[in-house]
């Protein structure tokens, strides 16, 4: 059973979400699974008080559920059942957000198709899609999950800069001994 507690407790799991408002909005993909959907997996008992939402793992949803379509940010996971991997591809390719991706597989060129395929900001290959490493791994979405550079990465701090250029002829100066 998963482990909801402070972030800094040895063991937890599942963290609180970052503010009262995010708890609330999480929260209200719950109904929306319970009533469209089949909630395979969901752990009571959170602790309070704080901004704890309950992991949650959801199937069985339609195509057009906002569970499988937006952006949650919470401990909610929504498994879609899809015919093969161009399936899956196709439906990630019509979503609105691309922030990150995660792909399992053993076989190269499945993981060479999904790569060429995934319009996702990070794509994670065989490994936890969280824990972009700072300083050494950009992270950041396209679509609506984000524009433009990537945070984190070596030169992500120049995008803050105004930059400017001076030209000099040197010509004039004659030969510098």
């Amino acid at each position: 059973m998963l482990q909801v507690g402070q972030a800094d407790a040895f063991g937890t799991d599942v963290p609180p979400v970052i503010e009262q408002a995010a708890k609330e909005r999480v929260e209200r993909y719950a109904p929306l699974a319970r009533d469209s959907g089949r909630v395979a997996a969901d752990r009571d008992g959170v602790p309070a008080p704080g901004w704890f939402v309950a992991p949650r793992v959801v199937t069985d949803l339609p195509v057009d559920s906002p569970v499988l379509n937006e952006e949650i940010f919470g401990p909610l996971l929504a498994v879609e059942r899809v015919r093969d991997v161009e399936d899956a591809c196709d439906r990630v390719d019509a979503l609105p957000f691309a922030l990150t991706g995660g792909l399992f597989a053993r076989n190269p060129h499945t993981v060479e198709r999904v790569v060429r395929r995934s319009p996702v900001g990070n794509l994670y290959v065989n490994r936890p899609i969280t824990g972009a490493m700072v300083g050494r791994q950009p992270f950041g979405g396209n679509r609506l999950s984000g524009t433009g550079t990537k945070a984190g990465g070596p030169d992500y701090l120049l995008h803050f800069v105004e930059p400017k250029v001076v030209t000099e002829n040197t010509v004039r100066h004659g030969l510098v001994i």
